[in-house]
């Protein structure tokens, strides 16, 4: 089984399962704003964090129609309340329907709240995201697990994460001795890897067993890889026919010189 083949085969795995939420997927509500103004990435660490993080996961449950995942848009989790509302970086919403994309999110209408959240930590917000947001994410709202990350590389590393528990509290999850964390709600496993080029210290998913999940850049250098060694196979075996049928040929010849000799000394 080839690399690639390999990981569809553990996509399907390890997918989450979950049941279909009652709601609708809903573009847009009238009367709650869906803009603020404001920039997507507080800088560009965070830019290259959420745009490689978000990708991969849009990717990795491309496959699954009832995945949802929601990239700094307006999340609003209280029916008639235009207060009661989220942004946060990226976060991933089990059981409704991936498409039409939304302008905001809304709890009520779709049924479901998001189930797991990831803040990128900015100087601006770091606190917030530190204390408050773990409250109103997981409490407030009703969210399963919440991550935050460092992803400049000049600053301390800062990777931690927080789930709900059966009987409604929060416990933070304790990281393994390689600083990962584990997502029970999507099967996922999370560590961090400096990025030497770039600065940015890059959140990172992989699967339960380890296998990490591709870049767009890495999966597209597996595949001209992979692409060049079945050239290569194919160049191989191209030759290996060849010299057994030179080799054929030769004992057909020998063979045939043989039987000249044998004519030869019989005529005697």
């Amino acid at each position: 089984m080839d690399t690639l083949r390999d990981f569809e085969f553990k996509q399907r795995k390890y997918m989450p399962t979950f049941p279909k939420a009652s709601g609708k997927p809903t573009i847009y509500i009238q009367g709650y704003p869906c803009e603020d103004d404001e920039p997507m990435a507080a800088t560009g660490f965070h830019a290259d964090q959420i745009s490689i993080f978000s990708e991969q996961l849009f990717r990795y449950f491309a496959l699954h129609p009832h995945i949802y995942i929601g990239v700094d848009n307006f999340v609003y989790y209280r029916e008639g309340d235009i207060t009661r509302f989220v942004a946060p970086d990226i976060y991933v919403v089990l059981g409704v329907d991936k498409y039409p994309q939304r302008r905001s999110f809304y709890t009520w209408s779709e049924g479901a709240v998001p189930t797991t959240i990831f803040e990128f930590l900015s100087d601006s917000t770091a606190d917030q995201d530190r204390h408050e947001k773990v409250r109103r994410y997981l409490i407030d709202m009703g969210a399963q697990e919440y991550f935050i990350h460092q992803p400049e590389m000049e600053k301390p590393s800062e990777f931690r994460g927080w789930r709900r528990n059966p009987s409604g509290g929060v416990v933070e999850l304790s990281p393994d001795t390689d600083g990962g964390l584990f997502s029970e709600a999507l099967n996922l496993y999370f560590r961090w890897q400096d990025q030497l080029d770039t600065h940015v210290r890059l959140l990172r998913p992989y699967l339960p067993d380890g296998t990490p999940i591709t870049t767009s850049m890495e999966e597209h250098q597996l595949r001209i890889e992979e692409r060049q060694l079945r050239m290569e196979e194919h160049q191989l075996r191209i030759e290996a026919e060849a010299r057994a049928a030179e080799e054929a040929q030769r004992r057909r010849e020998v063979e045939v010189e043989l039987e000249h000799l044998r004519r030869q000394l019989s005529d005697r």
